[in-house]
């Protein structure tokens, strides 16, 4: 009888038993990421409750939509004035309207540069003013404006410095918004302000109103 010779592993198998046991050791290593013990750390803790008064938000708008929202708001305040202006929003501020000079109505052409102050309001300086071809000292033509054109109680002229202060940190809004500007660059078309919504309009109650509570 002859020895029989040990037959040899065929290659296939030898891989397919190499890939179980890394398929196994994977399975193992996973279920120990998974389920395994974890290290203690703390929750974050939340708050159902909001600190301060109010969030800002940044709005950015075009001397287009400037002129429109300004113009709409001068009309609605004039409403059957007899003396009545628009403003323009172009390379710099321009106010038109008419004044009654010496028993009679002459053109206004007011050119302004705004500046933006620290604290949100806009001071309107004077680059030029006319009215019709009367040659009047810019002073007295700005008292004429001051006495005649309906202005909001917040705008202020103010014919001392030759310039009109405009208080948006005073303007009353009926929702509680509260307005500030934030840069006006006519040139770049670039204008924006700051819109501050107070928690309270939107029935957020804050840390303090707890308290009171």
């Amino acid at each position: 009888m002859t020895e029989q010779t040990p037959k040899k592993q065929k290659p296939w198998k030898i891989g397919f038993i190499i890939l179980a046991i890394i398929n196994l050791l994977v399975i193992l290593i996973l279920g120990f990421l998974l389920f395994g013990p974890v290290a203690k750390t703390k929750a974050p803790v939340t708050k159902d409750t909001y600190e301060g008064e109010s969030s800002t938000f940044t709005v950015r708008t075009s001397k287009e939509n400037l002129d429109d929202l300004v113009n709409a708001y001068i009309d609605n305040l004039l409403g059957d004035s007899e003396h009545r202006y628009k403003v323009d929003f172009d390379e710099d501020v321009h106010l038109i309207g008419e004044l009654p000079v010496f028993s009679t109505t002459v053109p206004l052409s007011v050119h302004m540069e705004p500046i933006v102050q620290k604290n949100g309001d806009i001071v309107m300086k004077l680059n030029s003013i006319s009215v019709g071809l009367l040659e009047l000292p810019n002073k007295k033509i700005m008292q004429y404006i001051d006495k005649y054109l309906t202005m909001p109680e917040w705008v202020k002229v103010q014919p001392d410095k030759e310039e009109i202060y405009v208080a948006l940190t005073d303007m009353k809004i009926k929702s509680n918004f509260k307005v500030k500007a934030d840069k006006i660059d006519l040139e770049a078309n670039h204008i924006s302000f700051d819109i501050s919504v107070p928690y309270e309009t939107l029935g957020i109650e804050n840390d303090d109103d707890l308290e009171v509570k």
